[in-house]
């Protein structure tokens, strides 16, 4: 089994690595594009997939550390560097989004023609290509790592981004409406901006130990409390260490001299309900 899970993460890497060179290739073509069409939307676009290479680079040295066993020094293991990967991810994806906002505006007070056919031509191939590195980096695991979960948020995004890229090239090509350059620009920058924010708000989360999301902590007090020999919860925190494990503590008031039998059973729940399976509890006897 160990071997199985040695080489399923040893593939996933791979994966990763063959995700940062076609995102580094792509971000060349996509620069050299923009400079010999007057694009700014596609060099917006080479930007977000050049700040997405580093991401995936970002993303695979916190999945290395991550791996590393607990010691005497970091007693709960490695694991949030998982998190303070997808954080430095986030403040990548805002930073390009408030870049690309203020080179729309420059662009906007200073216009320029733009080749659309160039435009389209690349962008088309940057679909192509971002799309494939999304599906890359789902099956890296995006669904159980929140670091790469973020790197595949960048990855989609570029898609989408894109996508819009290739609309605008369609407007400037038939309608010779290059505003459009500037319009798609900043579509990319809001969207760049509101998936930032998200996981910025949501790795900052699990780094100051705030509840999971989809727990509501006065709820779970209630549901405790109705177990049987409970009198009420004191002190009940419940947090993460990292995007798959969850932590909860608490002080049990009890209503007789089953303490034991209590603990075994809020941990039960904890563990049934809320796939919460390291619970540290004190009990009171009133």
């Amino acid at each position: 089994m160990a071997q199985h899970v040695h080489h399923c993460v040893g593939d996933n890497d791979s994966k990763l690595c063959v995700a940062i060179i076609i995102k580094l290739a792509l971000s060349g073509v996509q620069m050299l594009g923009g400079s010999l069409s007057g694009s700014l939307c596609l060099i917006a676009d080479a930007l977000h997939n050049l700040g997405d290479s580093g991401s995936i680079l970002l993303a695979l040295i916190a999945r290395k550390v991550g791996r590393k066993a607990p010691d005497s020094h970091m007693t709960f293991g490695y694991c949030r560097a998982d998190i303070l990967g997808g954080l430095a991810n986030s403040l990548i994806l805002l930073a390009v989004g408030v870049y690309l906002i203020v080179e729309a505006a420059e662009k906007y007070f200073s216009p320029a023609d733009v080749d659309g056919w160039v435009v389209l031509w690349i962008a088309g191939v940057a679909l192509l290509v971002n799309t494939a590195t999304a599906v890359l980096t789902y099956l890296t695991g995006a669904r159980g790592s929140i670091n790469i979960n973020a790197v595949f948020i960048h990855s989609a995004s570029d898609s989408v981004a894109s996508l819009v890229v290739i609309i605008a090239a369609v407007f400037m090509i038939n309608y010779q409406l290059h505003i459009f350059d500037v319009i798609a620009t900043l579509g990319i920058s809001i969207y760049v901006l509101f998936n930032g924010t998200k996981l910025f708000r949501r790795c900052i989360s699990i780094l100051m130990q705030g509840v999971p999301k989809g727990i509501n902590i006065d709820r779970v007090k209630l549901k405790i409390g109705e177990l049987d020999g409970i009198e009420q919860v004191e002190q009940l925190h419940i947090w993460q260490l990292d995007d798959r494990h969850l932590f909860c503590d608490a002080i049990i008031v009890c209503k007789g001299e089953i303490q034991e039998t209590v603990k075994e059973e809020v941990r039960e729940f904890m563990g049934q309900r809320y796939a919460i399976r390291n619970c540290t509890l004190e009990t009171r006897v009133i």
